[in-house]
């Protein structure tokens, strides 16, 4: 049984509705993300769950009770679930440990001694018990922000935009370092994010939203290379699309060639089982297009982007249509430069025409 589950939930703010019908569950363990643009009501979700925010219909069970429906409401002080907040909302006149101690004030002295200790090690601040917030770096902050909505042993930790404070570089490690946490101590949580980097690197399972509802609820892997629909393609990493005929149920013939694969049914509208002639729209990504100098497919550099590794090149082919390619970045040709690409896909993502 999930840890957590949400069904068909709706929540509006007067005549504006916010959530919609909204489901998913999230099993003892996992790590969850709702990832989607601001307003779409991720951070709704999350407040219904943490009980700041009624159900207007539907029902949210955590470990098999529910906890909020439109005849049911639990406090949130009694649904055993801890917070991270995207500014970390320490007390500025407690020390670290303190900080970390105050959701303990039941436990005897010798025991919350024994917990601070343990989860500032575990967050890589065991020297740092009698420093204060201020003292601190924005990452130190938001690790401090974690040992203490750990310390109560929640059964649920939610984190709302926990990394949207920190610079760049610093966002990326200490998201692994939240996840290695996380796993770590066993903790079920849910992140709300709009930064899909961060999602990727923090949770097993993501659902992308849009005006109120989850599009689709799936693994990084499977939104990437299997989108459910156009808005997770479009929203999920980078690529372009392209116009594309159908050939037969199981191939599709765009201007670089053809490819092989599984064509939804629904391709176009009165297609019937994808049948020749169906006009479709492929997406290609980054990763598709691969630079081969012996390739016979020339496209012209219109534009670069330089990420260490390897270059971001917008190319453009013959006919105007602009693909994305990723290249090592051994290969640093100019713009309006001409070089040869070819055709790498191992997943076919086909959509009917917009």
């Amino acid at each position: 049984m999930p840890l957590l589950e949400i069904k068909h939930i709706s929540h509006s703010y007067g005549s504006q509705a916010v959530v919609r019908d909204l489901s998913c569950a999230l099993d003892q363990g996992a790590i969850g993300c709702l990832l989607g643009p601001s307003g779409c009501g991720k951070t709704t979700v999350l407040r219904a769950i943490a009980g700041f925010e009624p159900v207007q219909s539907g029902e949210i069970r955590i470990g098999g009770t529910t906890v909020s429906s439109p005849s049911a409401h639990v406090p949130p002080e009694q649904r055993r679930i801890g917070m991270v907040f995207q500014d970390y909302a320490l007390f500025p006149h407690l020390n670290v440990a303190d900080n970390v101690a105050f959701g303990l004030q039941k436990s005897v002295a010798a025991a919350r001694r024994a917990r601070v200790g343990e989860l500032l090690a575990t967050v890589g601040l065991a020297g740092a018990a009698t420093k204060y917030p201020h003292e601190l770096s924005g990452g130190q902050q938001q690790r401090v922000a974690l040992a203490r909505a750990l310390a109560p042993k929640p059964d649920l930790l939610l984190l709302d935009e926990p990394f949207s404070n920190l610079d760049v570089d610093l966002r990326e490690r200490l998201s692994l370092e939240v996840r290695d946490i996380l796993k770590q101590s066993g903790i079920t949580a849910i992140l709300v994010t709009h930064d899909q980097h961060e999602a990727f690197a923090v949770a097993d399972e993501i659902g992308i939203m849009h005006e109120g509802c989850i599009q689709q609820w799936d693994t990084p892997y499977n939104l990437y290379h299997r989108p459910a629909n156009r808005f997770v393609a479009d929203f999920v990493g980078q690529g372009v699309f392209m116009r594309g005929e159908v050939l037969n149920a199981r191939e599709v013939e765009i201007e670089l060639g053809r490819l092989a694969g599984r064509i939804p049914t629904d391709c176009s509208a009165g297609c019937q089982a994808c049948g020749k002639n169906c006009r479709v729209d492929v997406l290609l990504r980054p990763d598709d297009i691969v630079h081969d100098d012996a390739a016979a497919t020339q496209a012209e550099v219109v534009a670069k982007a330089f990420r260490g590794a390897e270059f971001l090149y917008t190319l453009q082919l013959p006919s105007g249509q602009r693909v994305l390619s990723l290249v090592p970045s051994h290969h640093n040709h100019a713009i309006g430069e001409k070089i040869g690409i070819r055709l790498d896909v191992d997943h076919v993502v086909v959509f009917r025409n917009a």
